[in-house]
C-alpha cells in the first residue's frame, strides 16, 4: 500500500516531534541545557567523529531546536534544516559555508538592506566579492557568473516593494554554471510557496517573522533540498577534498545529498558558534503551529489593504504583486497561488515630508523596524531598514523619498482600513 502523504496543515503541528518518551509530554519540552551526558566513552568518541548520530552540545544540537529543524525541512521538502541564531547568520553562515576568499556570489539587488551590507560589505572584507543585479534581467544573472562564481541569491518577494522574482529561470542559469540557487523565503514561508520545487537549491529563512509570528523571539533556518550535487564539482574543493578537522572525511563522497547541510552544522556552527537558544527555538515552533491559518488572513488582509491604498489620491503607486496591475501578477500567480504574503510598499504622492505625516498619524500600526508580526506594522525605509544603502543603490532597489513599507497583521481588516484613512487625510495637509 502506498503511504499517505501528510498535508501541510498536518506536519507544521506533527513533523519531527513524539511524545517525550520520559515524561510522555505531548507538547514539545525545553530542553534547556548546555551539554549531554554519554553511555560511555566509546559513545562519544563515535559521536565526536560523526560515527553516529546524537547529542554533544547544545552549540551542535539541542532537541528543542531539532524539532523545529526536522519541522522546517519536512514542510519545505528538503533533506534536513539547522537552526541559528538570527536570519543573518543563516545567511551568513551559508555563504560560508559555500565561499571563501577570492570567491564570488552573485545576488539580486532587491534584498533587505542589512543582506545588502552583508554581502556587499561584510562578506568584501573577507575577499567574498557581491555582484549585485536586477532580479527581474535574467540576463545580468547570465552575465555576472565567472569561474569564480559560488552562489546565486534572491529573495522570493523582494524586501521592501515585493518584487517577485523568477525562480525557476533563475535556478536554470546557475545550474547550467554548476552553482546552487539560495533562496531567501522569510516573507513567504514554506506555506505560502516550496521553493524547492521550483529550482531552489537551499532555503534560508529570518524566523523571527512570520514562522514566529509574535515578535518575541530573534532566529534563523537554513534548509537543504538535497538536490545540488557537490560531488566532483571544481567550484567546491572543500566538499571534495579531506577535511583535517573530521580525520580527512570528505562530505560530498561520504555524506551525499546531506553534504551542505551537515557540514554546515559540523563546520560552521562548531566554529562560528551562532546557535540558537532552546527557549527561542520552542517559541518559534508555537507559531509554526499556527502558520498556514496565520499567513492566508496575512495575505487576505494585505491584499484588501493594497487594493484600498491603489485607490487613494495621496499614493502614487503600489508595489504589490497580488494586485492585478502589478507588473509580478502573472508570476505571483504561478508561484504565489495562495497568496502573495503581507509585506509591500506604496509611495505616497507627497514625497517623504508626507510619508512621515503619514506614518506618524497611524494609530493601530506599529512603526517597528521588523516584519511578520501578528500586528500590522510600518516603516518608512529609505530612512531606517535600508538608510545605509546609498542613493543610486536606493534607487536601483526601486525606493522613493516617499516609499512606505507595510506588514500587514491579523486584524479585523476594516480596522486596518479606517486606520490607514485617517492617515491618509493627515499625510496631505
Amino acid at each position: 500500500m502506498e503511504k499517505h502523504t501528510l498535508g501541510f496543515d498536518t506536519l507544521q503541528v506533527h513533523a519531527g516531534q513524539h511524545p517525550d518518551s520520559e515524561t510522555r509530554s505531548r507538547c514539545v519540552p525545553i530542553y534547556q541545557t548546555a551539554a549531554y551526558s554519554f553511555r560511555d566513552a566509546a559513545d562519544a568518541s563515535a559521536l565526536f567523529a560523526l560515527e553516529k548520530t546524537g547529542n554533544i552540545y547544545s552549540r551542535l544540537t539541542n532537541p528543542t531546536n531539532d524539532v523545529l529543524e526536522q519541522r522546517m525541512a519536512a514542510l519545505d521538502g528538503g533533506v534536513g534544516a539547522l537552526a541559528m541564531a538570527s536570519g543573518h547568520a543563516a545567511i551568513f553562515n551559508t555563504i560560508l559555508n559555500l565561499a571563501g576568499a577570492g570567491d564570488e556570489i552573485v545576488s539580486s539587488i532587491c534584498i533587505y538592506g542589512g543582506a545588502v551590507n552583508l554581502l556587499g560589505v561584510t562578506l568584501g572584507r573577507l575577499g567574498i566579492r557581491t555582484q549585485f543585479v536586477d532580479p527581474d534581467d535574467l540576463q545580468a544573472w547570465e552575465d555576472a557568473v565567472t569561474e569564480k562564481t559560488r552562489a546565486f541569491f534572491v529573495e522570493v518577494v523582494g524586501n521592501p516593494n515585493a518584487n517577485l522574482a523568477d525562480l525557476a529561470k533563475i535556478a536554470e542559469i546557475a545550474h547550467r554554471h554548476g552553482v546552487p540557487l539560495i533562496v531567501d523565503s522569510t516573507v513567504t514561508t514554506p506555506y505560502l510557496i516550496r521553493p524547492f520545487a521550483h529550482g531552489a537549491d537551499i532555503a534560508v529563512y529570518s524566523a523571527t517573522k512570520f514562522l514566529g509570528g509574535h515578535g518575541t523571539s530573534v532566529g534563523g533556518i537554513v534548509v537543504d533540498s538535497g538536490n545540488f550535487s557537490f560531488l566532483d564539482n571544481p567550484r567546491f574543493p572543500l566538499y571534495n577534498q579531506p577535511d583535517p578537522s573530521y580525520h580527512g572525511a570528505v562530505f560530498a563522497r561520504d555524506f551525499g545529498n546531506a553534504a551542505f547541510i551537515l557540514r554546515l552544522r559540523t563546520c560552521l556552527l562548531r566554529d562560528g558558534g551562532a546557535c540558537l537558544s532552546p527557549f527561542n527555538a520552542f517559541l518559534i515552533l508555537q507559531g509554526v503551529e499556527t502558520l498556514s491559518l496565520r499567513m492566508r488572513q496575512h495575505s487576505a488582509n494585505a491584499l484588501a489593504v493594497a487594493a484600498f491604498l491603489e485607490k487613494q489620491p495621496e499614493v502614487k503607486a503600489v508595489h504589490y504583486p497580488g494586485l492585478a496591475s502589478s507588473p509580478y501578477y502573472a508570476l505571483a500567480q504561478k508561484y504565489l497561488p495562495k497568496g502573495a504574503g503581507a509585506v509591500f510598499t506604496c509611495e505616497l504622492a507627497g514625497g517623504r515630508e508626507a510619508a512621515v505625516r503619514f506614518i506618524d498619524a497611524l494609530r493601530l500600526f506599529s512603526i517597528v523596524a521588523n516584519v511578520g508580526d501578528v500586528r500590522s506594522l510600518v516603516i518608512h525605509p529609505g530612512t531606517t531598514t535600508h538608510g545605509q544603502l546609498s542613493d543610486t543603490q536606493l534607487a536601483q532597489s526601486g525606493i522613493a523619498p516617499g516609499t512606505v513599507r507595510f506588514s500587514i497583521g491579523i486584524e479585523d481588516p476594516e480596522d486596518l482600513l479606517d486606520d490607514l484613512k485617517q492617515a491618509l487625510a493627515k499625510s496631505a495637509l
